[in-house]
């Protein structure tokens, strides 16, 4: 991009005037400029310049990129609401609404108390992306306005050098690289380089200067070379070479650990021809006489990067031995490859489209726009939060996979299709069951690839399970995965409660005591303490839980059971030294019996927290089973009560389980990975397809820890895609 060190305002008008005729649309750059002139009359950057200086070189880049007058009088006017005292409504009277509303957008947060310098950074760009989303006229005014401050940054000081270097590599040069601005993307980043790694800077400069006498001897005879070919066979075309930008140079080293002489595309080439089959053939012509580098073929005409780039770039071999990487594009490609959105959004008068149909055309150019607009209307996500998922899912984003309606969804690498449903929407997120990529089902925590083509199964009744959160990998899904987890189990949480409730009620009932003595009590409020609970709704929580008995509740507030009979007192304390009532190691407690042997049923293989009775065998003590066995029915005179044991700590209790499914590849590796992620232990698995040839059996022996456990188990192999049904087995 073009550069004068000093710029007037008839530098400005010289070169809106290359594309803006109409008279008022220019006498609107030049009120802006006198209104700027005015209210920054008396200020002064730190190089010592007026301020109006730096509004006259953001004036001056924005007229290069071809934008509306609009967008030039806003960028003159950029910071008179911050730095000049003006208010929103009168720069609207001064002006427009229009001009007033960008100029509110670009202008920094200012007087508001962070806790910290990151976190004012953080509401800061948000801010920025908010509005950006609505107008991407803001970011064109922010990048330039970024873009002339790293030009003259070396008169702060060292310290403020580093961190907004920092800032405008980690969010300002990948904002110009999303919208395809390569010219201004990769000024910031050689810009950012400078100061933040200059020794690195001063030697990557060095070696490309020592190799430049040689490197463009060599260029210059390549060019040649594919000049005489393209002249044989009659094309137009335009060929040049261009250098590689130091950061870019820097970012392969660092990254693929290569020496500088490692780097394949240090000699490159660009050809600009008319038409995209002039592209295919001047390929064709290449390919044919140089020998392509296998692998290093990319056709990003026919697949389109995310910020409208296209090209061929292929590399060979030159007859000496030497690498190139040659590009071949035609001039809207290369107009597009410099200025990306930019070159889109030129400005051109007397036209008929609006700046809301221009917006709406940038988000049908550019997918990723869509998607950007859509994060960016969580606007209560915590600002730190919210610049983690733009940089993570958006700026990061290299993974390119498709809808089957074609719709293109950018994601970062190893992102799975969960990341790509909730993508799509929230709620499709939610209910995804299953996922088939390329026509085939997956597992959800297949890593996607460039290319693939994605659906998604849903089912209203399905929900996110925690495991999803060990294999997302965009920010987004993630923070929504956390907040379902944690309102239902809020909601769910608020139902124990209550249960609590009622199951204390009632023993305060029966011991005799009024509800109001207790309830919210001093007294209640000392034991929770010794309960490890922090509240009236944590206690009643964990009575409902069962992690507290009552019986611990009422022993620690010393209240006697009232309704006890002094009977019932002898009782106890006659048979206090007596053994306690039976109960085992599979915590079955049987009222009114003792030193009698209990086990647990195999038949129904019961599990702690089902309902239970037991059956007086014939020389096996109790067998335990759940009450609905079919195996115990009409044995009524045998059966007698029995209970889990409260103070039970949480066991390993064996359960069968049949799961019917659809035949589908990796289905059994499906079902284990849902029940391992759960840490299940499981004695046996057997798989058996149906004589229809589609049906699956599969049979799980399965070792839990709890009724609960279990019910986790069922609901996350039901969701396992193809899966029909799950059932509890009864021998």
């Amino acid at each position: 991009m073009k550069q004068i060190t000093r710029i007037t305002i008839e530098d400005v008008m010289t070169e809106a005037q290359r594309y803006i005729s109409r008279e008022e649309n220019l006498e609107l750059i030049l009120d802006a400029y006198e209104y700027a002139k005015e209210k920054h009359d008396g200020q002064y950057r730190k190089s010592g310049e007026p301020y109006l200086v730096h509004l006259l070189q953001v004036a001056y880049i924005l007229a290069q990129l071809t934008v509306s007058p609009t967008t030039i009088a806003a960028g003159l006017l950029h910071d008179v609401i911050e730095d000049c005292d003006v208010s929103f409504d009168e720069l609207a009277n001064a002006f427009t609404e229009e001009i007033a509303t960008l100029v509110e957008s670009v202008t920094k947060i200012g007087n508001l108390e962070f806790k910290d310098e990151k976190e004012y950074q953080a509401a800061n760009h948000r801010k920025i992306f908010i509005a950006m989303a609505k107008d991407v006229r803001v970011i064109f005014i922010k990048l330039v306005d970024r873009l002339h401050n790293m030009r003259t940054l070396q008169f702060q000081s060292p310290e403020k050098q580093k961190r907004i270097a920092q800032e405008t590599l980690d969010v300002y040069a990948p904002i110009a690289h999303r919208l395809g601005i390569a010219e201004i993307k990769n000024e910031l980043e050689d810009l950012s380089f400078s100061y933040l790694h200059r020794d690195k800077y001063y030697e990557i400069a060095r070696l490309v200067d020592d190799r430049k006498t040689e490197r463009d001897a060599q260029v210059t005879r390549m060019i040649e070379d594919i000049a005489d070919l393209l002249l044989e066979n009659k094309i137009k075309f335009n060929i040049f070479g261009r250098s590689k930008h130091l950061y870019s140079i820097y970012k392969k080293m660092e990254t693929k650990n290569k020496r500088f002489d490692e780097i394949l595309d240090l000699l490159a080439i660009r050809i600009i021809t008319e038409t995209e089959l002039n592209c295919y053939e001047i390929l064709g012509y290449i390919h044919a006489t140089y020998r392509p580098i296998p692998g290093r073929f990319k056709d990003y005409i026919a697949m389109p990067k995310m910020n409208m780039y296209q090209s061929l770039h292929t590399t060979i071999v030159g007859e000496e031995g030497n690498i190139f990487e040659v590009q071949i594009r035609t001039k809207t490609m290369d107009e597009v490859a410099e200025r990306g959105v930019a070159a889109h959004w030129r400005y051109k008068e007397g036209g008929s489209s609006t700046e809301a149909s221009r917006q709406k055309e940038i988000e049908d150019r550019l997918s990723w726009f869509r998607d950007f607009n859509m994060l960016t209307q969580d606007v209560d996500e915590n600002a730190q939060e919210y610049m983690n998922i733009l940089q993570k899912d958006i700026f990061e984003a290299n993974v390119y996979v498709m809808t089957p309606k074609g719709r293109v969804i950018d994601l970062p690498n190893g992102a799975t299709p969960i990341d790509f449903a909730y993508r799509i929407h929230t709620e499709v997120g939610h209910q995804t069951v299953g996922a088939i990529v390329n026509g085939t089902l997956v597992p959800l925590n297949t890593p996607l690839v460039t290319g693939d083509v994605v659906s998604v199964r849903t089912s209203p009744q399905s929900s996110p399970s925690e495991d999803w959160l060990k294999v997302v990998k965009t920010n987004h899904a993630r923070n929504k995965i956390k907040n379902f987890i944690l309102k239902k189990q809020k909601e769910d949480k608020a139902e124990f409660i209550h249960k609590g409730e009622s199951m204390f009620k009632e023993e305060l009932k029966r011991r005799g005591f009024e509800e109001k003595e207790l309830r919210h009590s001093k007294k209640l409020e000392g034991i929770y303490s010794q309960l490890s609970v922090n509240s009236y709704d944590d206690l009643m929580f964990a009575i409902a839980t069962k992690s507290v008995s009552l019986q611990a509740v009422f022993e620690r507030l010393g209240l006697k059971d009232q309704n006890y009979t002094e009977q019932d007192r002898l009782d106890r304390v006659v048979n206090r030294n007596l053994p306690s009532p039976s109960s085992n190691k599979a915590g079955v407690h049987v009222k009114g019996i003792d030193s009698m042997m209990i086990s647990l049923s195999k038949c129904c293989n019961p599990v702690y927290g089902d309902e239970i009775v037991g059956y007086i065998t014939k020389g096996m003590g109790v067998k335990v089973h759940r009450k609905d066995c079919p195996n115990i029915t009409n044995l009524d005179e045998r059966i007698i009560d029995v209970e889990w044991d409260e103070q039970h700590d949480q066991g390993e209790y064996e359960v069968v389980l049949k799961i019917l499914s659809m035949d589908r590849n990796f289905l059994l590796t499906d079902l284990v990975t849902s029940a391992s992620q759960l840490k299940v232990k499981m004695n046996a698995v057997n798989s058996e397809i149906q004589e229809d040839l589609v049906h699956v059996i599969t049979t799980m022996r399965v070792i839990v820890k709890d009724g609960q456990h279990l019910r986790v188990l069922i609901a996350n192999l039901r969701k396992v895609d193809s899966v029909i049904r799950v059932d509890r087995v009864i021998m």
